[in-house]
């Protein structure tokens, strides 16, 4: 398996991944966050131009996942990490993460819906953990730019770099 920096001509693969592997959302995420198809060549487009890397797993040519990295100063975010159904559980989606991980000392975050457990579950397998919820607020208003319903309707995750660098709880 070849993983690369994704480029131009690979828009519309990278889509049809996102798209494929996004039906697991359909009736778990809120009925009024998804749309079809839930991620338009255009708005990945637009993604890109916020300063989105998007990473591919390719193997004999055919695209099996896809993870974005965009650099937000203090921390950095994986963005839209999906694997196509026909390649899930075999390990790609780690070697991604492991890959995007690589190419930063800055703590990771990582946005995805709370209902989308089978993904929660993954980044914890792979030593993020889940914010409390008055930081988790914080920062998805500090770090992305998504509706105050997806704001609601989202966990973030957290590498050890960014718990290990919060305040201790005051003691009661």
């Amino acid at each position: 398996m070849l993983i690369r920096k994704s480029e131009a001509t690979d828009v519309p693969r990278v889509c049809e991944v996102v798209n494929d592997a996004a039906q697991a959302y359909r009736e778990v995420i809120p009925a009024d966050r998804w749309h079809e198809p839930y991620m338009p060549e255009d708005e990945l487009v637009r993604e890109i131009t916020d300063g989105v890397l998007f990473w591919v797993a390719e193997e004999e040519g055919r695209l099996l996942g896809v993870m974005g990295m965009q650099d937000k100063g203090a921390v950095a975010l994986v963005r839209h990490a999906y694997v196509s159904p026909t390649a899930q559980r075999l390990g790609v989606g780690t070697k991604l993460l492991r890959h995007v991980q690589g190419l930063t000392d800055k703590p990771i975050l990582i946005g995805t819906w709370a209902d989308a457990s089978w993904a929660i579950d993954f980044y914890r397998r792979n030593g993020f953990t889940v914010v409390p919820v008055g930081d988790k607020e914080r920062l998805l208003r500090t770090y992305w730019s998504i509706p105050e319903r997806q704001v609601e309707t989202s966990v973030v995750l957290a590498d050890r770099r960014w718990m290990d660098a919060q305040p201790p709880a005051p003691s009661a």
